[in-house]
């Protein structure tokens, strides 16, 4: 089956870097036309709405910070003036926690992290929403982690996190489906990202390694890609993926050998 989201349009928060922009691409590849928020790297952004229009799509950036609600009202409410509508939400938008235990956590990080996690997925699906549930189909995807499988230790913020933002999809793809509307969770593991290498450094103790120094340790023979991770986006979105509704697709490997 040839996969075709021709007419579509995605927002992806976190669209400029990383395994965000691999999905924005993706999801143009497939022929979603794609609105790309960022927060801080305007140029690129730039570069990924570039990329996106080689591809012969449309694409737009926008600037917001997901965690704060005023600034995602006046971005959705662009994004629908410039494209016309919302089919496609990718919560996607991330931070790392610093690695403390509870006991040394800065309240502060806590609130921050959270607010990015869980708190930001909540605002942008109420406000995506009310236009989705016009569209004949709807999906929202939250990219959440392996983390949840293992609540390792010193990863407080970021595990309380995705699990909230996990238990949204799970209560959204309950009370939306009746407009049609399917949410569903993909969760990564390591994967070659700036985010990805910062965390592979700071576990191996190696500042500035190169992340591809644990292709062989890993399944597969290589660190997921970003792409790897698009791929499982862009089916639960797509009409290949009929009735997958709640549902969480770990893209790991299969998990340590």
């Amino acid at each position: 089956m040839k996969i075709s989201l021709e007419g579509r349009v995605a927002l992806v928060t976190g669209g400029s870097r990383g395994i965000g922009r691999a999905i924005a691409l993706s999801l143009a590849e497939a022929g979603a036309d794609v609105a790309v928020n960022y927060r801080r790297d305007e140029e690129a952004a730039q570069e990924t709405v570039a990329a996106i229009e080689k591809l012969g799509r449309k694409a737009k950036a926008y600037s917001a910070s997901v965690e704060n609600f005023e600034e995602d009202q006046l971005m959705v409410a662009d994004v629908l003036k410039d494209f016309g509508s919302i089919g496609i939400l990718v919560n996607n938008a991330g931070i790392a926690s610093r690695g403390q235990s509870v006991a040394d956590t800065d309240p502060q990080e806590l609130e921050r992290v959270l607010r990015v996690h869980a708190m930001a997925p909540h605002f942008m699906s109420k406000l995506v929403l009310p236009h989705m549930r016009k569209e004949k189909r709807g999906d929202i995807i939250i990219i959440s982690s392996v983390a949840t499988l293992s609540m390792s230790a010193n990863g407080g913020p970021y595990n309380m996190g995705k699990a909230a933002a996990e238990a949204l999809a799970l209560t959204l793809a309950k009370e939306e489906r009746k407009y049609g509307i399917r949410t569903n969770i993909v969760a990564p593991g390591l994967t070659a990202t700036d985010m990805g290498s910062r965390l592979a450094a700071a576990r191996a103790g190696k500042k500035g390694m190169d992340i591809h120094e644990l292709d062989e340790t890993m399944p597969f023979g290589h660190v997921c890609e970003p792409e790897e991770v698009a791929a499982a986006v862009v089916y639960l979105v797509s009409d290949a993926n009929p009735y997958a509704n709640g549902q969480k697709i770990n893209i790991d490997g299969g998990g340590p050998g």
